[in-house]
């Protein structure tokens, strides 16, 4: 696919200046960040995915607009899940919120390369798992993905597609009756404090905004460099579900993808310290996200037989999305006995 010079040059020029503003201007020194500090910076994120958005209808039209969209609010929704489970490694490793600020903007700068590497590798397996055109039944299956199939033709199924399709369903259906309590486990031990103790002598206390110290002629981790990477491995994890899931949505294109992908991640960390206050306020979130897997998981099956839309796609998403939110905050006093 021809990449559109214009779309690369505006994200890149908006997201470096975006992140020279924010580390050498706003947030040079850290500090506490307050709740009208946070919506404003949500608003702005917000704001400029919109703004790129309405730069891919310019450039590309309608339907890579709704991709991006589509594309943008499931990364959203699937990362507010994310955002949760920060909040309690947060809370385990008892880090105030000073300092939390540093470890989730070190922690979105590895994002923006792992997301990459996902997507782009993603992307190239993709093409070269379509399965050769064949024919059963009398129909042909010899489109590729992207284009919309004419009578008696239908898309190559996908290995890779339909393996992430499969997994997406089972991810909606376990996560919705999961009852396994995040609020008790021990992220000391976990999958990114395991490997860093493996590498590093760790201290037992925080040095400030510090992520390594120096003893004598020994460089130690700090606790703050133990739950940096504790974060970033729970951000990898979680990619497990996110990425495969706009795979879906336009599976032959990087730049949709990656550009929708980032501006969700980037705009998470000031969301943060929203949800942080309000946590009790989205008790009924997971039945939505659990929808929105499966739906997802259910499109990439039948892909080769039913085309969805990308506008409906879109549609369906938001609709749960807001469903679920309007059900937490109808219901909220239930969540709180």
């Amino acid at each position: 696919m021809q990449v559109n010079p214009w779309l690369v040059g505006i994200f890149v020029v908006v997201i470096l200046t975006m992140l020279v503003i924010d580390l050498g201007l706003v947030n040079k020194k850290a500090h506490q960040i307050s709740n009208k500090e946070a919506l404003r910076w949500t608003l702005v994120w917000i704001s400029l995915s919109m703004g790129f958005s309405a730069v891919v209808w310019w450039q590309l039209g309608f339907t890579k607009f709704a991709e991006y969209q589509s594309a943008y609010w499931i990364e959203e929704a699937l990362s507010v899940d994310n955002m949760f489970v920060f909040i309690l490694v947060f809370r385990f490793f008892k880090l105030d919120g000073i300092l939390q600020h540093r470890v989730l903007f070190w922690g979105i700068i590895g994002a923006l390369l792992f997301r990459a590497i996902f997507i782009f590798s993603g992307i190239g397996l993709i093409k070269m798992t379509y399965l050769p055109a064949f024919e059963l039944f009398g129909y042909q299956f010899s489109l590729d993905q992207g284009m919309h199939p004419q009578a008696g033709y239908f898309f190559r199924p996908n290995l890779i597609l339909t393996i992430f399709g499969a997994f997406l369903v089972y991810a909606g259906i376990k996560s919705l009756f999961d009852t396994e309590d995040d609020d008790q486990k021990d992220y000391g031990k976990s999958l990114g404090a395991r490997l860093v103790r493996k590498i590093f002598p760790v201290t037992k206390h925080y040095y400030g905004d510090r992520f390594f110290v120096k003893r004598g002629t020994k460089r130690l981790a700090t606790k703050l460099f133990l739950v940096l990477v504790v974060i970033e491995t729970t951000d990898l994890i979680f990619a497990i579900d996110s990425i495969p899931a706009i795979f879906a949505i336009a599976p032959n294109d990087p730049l949709i993808l990656y550009t929708s992908n980032i501006f969700a991640v980037l705009g998470l960390r000031s969301m943060y310290f929203l949800l942080a206050n309000s946590i009790h306020m989205f008790s009924k979130l997971k039945y939505g996200l659990a929808f929105i897997l499966s739906f997802i998981g259910v499109k990439m099956l039948l892909a080769p037989f039913f085309h969805i839309e990308s506008a409906v796609s879109l549609s369906i998403v938001l609709g749960a999305l807001l469903l679920s939110v309007c059900a937490s905050l109808i219901w909220k006093e239930e969540t709180t006995k």
